[in-house]
């Protein structure tokens, strides 16, 4: 068994219960081939619970801040998380997210950059909309409902790929690329 499959098992035990967590539209997600699961950030607990609803390993881009704890980053590191400096172009990070897809694996963003203090969703940050438009992944929105503090179970939900066509026919800018897929993540929120 791999250190994912293991952490992925013992997140399961842990934190599925304690916050009830049920997933809805897994079978959104393509089998095979590259994919970006794009989710809002309401939580610290979010990429675990992503991770533990997705049926296929993902990568996911952490704060370079994370990877500074030695626990931390061994952890990180054996999940194949990666790191990105917020807050500027990060040659590296965009790289290595390009690399993810061409192997045809599964990215995992939280395109708002940072947790939402009250729930609502946020502006996205153009890097989405880059990896959508450089990569032939198939862009899964998922949005996470409900909170880590209520007794109500903690809902992940993936909705149908983003139609990117009409997006590159038109030349669409990174930044209206995310935009498109943030609008998406909002009408799941808003449908649950």
């Amino acid at each position: 068994m791999s250190f994912y499959h293991f952490a992925r098992t013992v997140v399961k035990i842990v934190l599925k219960p304690k916050y009830k967590v049920k997933a809805l539209g897994t079978e959104n997600i393509p089998t095979e081939g590259p994919v970006i699961i794009c989710s809002n950030h309401i939580s610290n607990y979010d990429p675990p619970i992503v991770g533990i609803t997705c049926p296929r390993p993902i990568q996911f881009m952490a704060k370079e801040e994370l990877f500074k704890n030695k626990i931390f980053a061994f952890i990180l590191n054996n999940v194949n998380a990666f790191p990105i400096k917020r807050g500027m172009k990060d040659r590296n990070a965009l790289r290595k997210g390009l690399e993810v897809l061409k192997e045809g694996n599964v990215l995992g963003l939280f395109p708002e950059g940072t947790r939402s203090k009250n729930g609502e969703i946020k502006k996205g940050l153009a890097g989405a909309g880059f990896f959508a438009l450089k990569s032939k992944a198939t862009v899964i929105p998922c949005a996470i409902v409900g909170s880590y503090k209520s007794k109500e179970p903690l809902m992940v939900i993936y909705g149908k790929p983003v139609d990117l066509e009409p997006l590159r026919d038109n030349k669409s800018s990174a930044q209206e690329v995310t935009d498109t897929i943030m609008n998406e993540i909002k009408k799941i929120k808003e449908n649950h």
